[in-house]
């Protein structure tokens, strides 16, 4: 018997969304803040999964500029029906205080991993939004609903309403069909049909550590539904000693032998600290029915396995993907995204200097509009970091170099900038939810030095910079630092996301000035 391991989506893959199309399986995650939005793994057997694809590729189908961290893409829903994929999503634009701004948009394609259709707007009652397709050919939008008012539970119910493809619009009445369990905050529905019955699946209890899934269940579409009497189907919150903590907000599959997989987040805590730098990562479940029509966890209980034994399906193993990034094609690797928005050349070339990334230099790093910043998940506990790097810095406004951060309030970063008595040099920032702090006593002088090379290597809650001038000897520079402080659990403005590790070019002179990367090299060392 075959196994999957857990997590299948490994660093910051949330609120995933899972769908089957023929022999293929495809999972749909959240991006939040990160461009272009929606992550779309693909696998043939449930075990090997591959990145192939980010659908929102256009300011028109994705407008961020302005966003604040851990708002823009949450939780998309992907799915399928004659021959068109169709990807639901929610661009978040407030989530401060008592008001949420979510609008929810629509778009189509025949080719998931080609160009996806303009958006269709949908509504803006609340958030994570499904699409139902109804054995009648009809359509149906799922959506909890955000109500600010006060002495109101906020987590409303799920609404339903009826979609027309015909119009591109939603039409008809809007039934709020579910409140919720007592465990609360009641998001994250999903819609299925089997054996008579419509069932609601929904995300409970927040999004932390007592995240869980419920299950409901109707004869009718618009209810009532009938509480599952062993709620939560799914959740961590009983036992701190699981490795999968934040168990919750689950999508169904079926496989065409008619076994049943619930896909998941979850969160993996750094041992002795309770903290997720990894984000919120996808694991999945095999799941089965009861004679009394309800589904439950073939491992028995409600608590997420890391092992779960594989469908019966072939073994369909991906080619692996090389370490290091030459920059040697004229499109920037798939695993690489941007902050907030697209980077054209004005911001990102590989073809001015064919073999290089060009990161022309734009605003800080706390600017939430236009930043020269690429950068990657950190998808391991242990990993190592580099680049080579050539800048010539012309004042203290100009650096480039090699960043871990979580969003624009919490970063480390390794920078080659100038110093009016050193010229170029080499410095440590640490953004600490906000408040600048720099570990050096006094930057490192470079001068002189065409190429540089900057390492980073992180060791669970370590991270220690390094740098060097031949990339073959490598010296330490700074402290130790506390990488465990890139979390949901420590960063005071984000919420939601995980760890990055990456490039960026600054310039707070408005000149432009470029800096060139020869590679990028991410290793994981688990």
């Amino acid at each position: 018997m075959r196994y999957i391991q857990n997590p299948i989506l490994k660093g910051f893959n949330p609120d995933p969304s899972i769908l089957r199309v023929g022999s293929d399986y495809y999972i749909a995650t959240s991006t939040f803040e990160w461009f272009p939005g929606v992550q779309i793994h693909h696998s043939r057997d449930m075990v090997n999964w591959k990145l192939t694809a980010h659908p929102l590729k256009r300011i028109s189908q994705l407008d961020m500029k302005g966003t604040q961290s851990s708002g823009g893409v949450w939780a998309p829903c992907l799915s399928y029906d004659n021959g068109i994929f169709y990807l639901i999503y929610t661009n978040v634009k407030t989530d401060n205080g008592a008001y949420k701004d979510t609008h929810n948009y629509l778009v189509t394609t025949n080719d998931i991993t080609g160009e996806w259709s303009e958006p269709v707007y949908l509504n803006s009652t609340g958030f994570d939004p499904s699409l139902f397709h109804d054995e009648d050919g009809r359509k149906w939008l799922v959506n909890m609903v955000f109500d600010h008012r006060k002495g109101k539970n906020r987590f409303g119910g799920i609404l339903l309403q009826e979609y027309s493809v015909k119009e591109k619009r939603l039409v008809g009445p809007v039934r709020n069909i579910f409140k919720g369990t007592s465990i609360g905050f009641t998001e994250g529905a999903h819609l299925y049909k089997r054996n008579g019955y419509y069932y609601l699946l929904t995300a409970e209890g927040g999004t932390g550590l007592n995240h869980a899934v419920t299950m409901a269940r109707s004869r009718s579409l618009t209810g009532p539904y009938e509480v599952d009497p062993q709620n939560p189907i799914l959740t961590s919150q009983f036992n701190p000693r699981l490795e999968l903590q934040k168990a919750g907000h689950g999508d169904l599959v079926e496989t065409p032998e008619g076994e049943w997989y619930m896909v998941h987040l979850c969160g993996r805590p750094i041992p002795n600290s309770g903290r997720c730098t990894l984000g919120r990562e996808t694991s999945i479940q095999k799941m089965v029915w009861t004679e009394d029509h309800w589904l439950r966890l073939e491992a028995g209980g409600s608590e997420p396995q890391v092992l779960v034994a594989a469908p019966e399906l072939p073994e369909h193993v991906w080619e692996s993907e090389p370490n290091r990034d030459d920059f040697d094609h004229d499109v920037l690797n798939l695993h690489f995204q941007t902050l907030r928005i697209p980077l054209g050349e004005e911001t990102l070339s590989l073809k001015d200097r064919p073999g290089y990334l060009r990161l022309k230099g734009k605003e800080s790093l706390s600017s939430k509009h236009h930043q020269a910043l690429v950068a990657r998940r950190q998808q391991s506990f242990k990993y190592t970091a580099s680049v080579g790097l050539e800048f010539e810095p012309e004042s203290y406004r100009q650096a480039a170099g090699l960043i871990c951060l979580y969003d624009i309030q919490n970063y480390f970063y390794l920078y080659v900038s100038h110093d009016e008595e050193q010229g170029k040099c080499l410095g440590i920032l640490h953004s600490d939810n906000n408040l600048l702090v720099n570990p050096l006593n006094q930057e490192l002088s470079i001068e002189g030095w065409k190429r540089c090379f900057l390492q980073v290597r992180v060791d669970y809650n370590r991270l220690q910079f390094y740098y060097s001038k031949d990339e073959k000897e490598w010296t330490t520079i700074g402290p130790v630092m506390d990488a465990s402080k890139l979390s949901d659990e420590y960063c005071s403005e984000g919420r939601y996301t995980g760890a990055f590790v990456g490039m960026c070019c600054q310039d707070l002179s408005g000149k432009n000035g470029y800096a060139d990367f020869d590679y990028f090299e991410y290793t994981e060392r688990d």
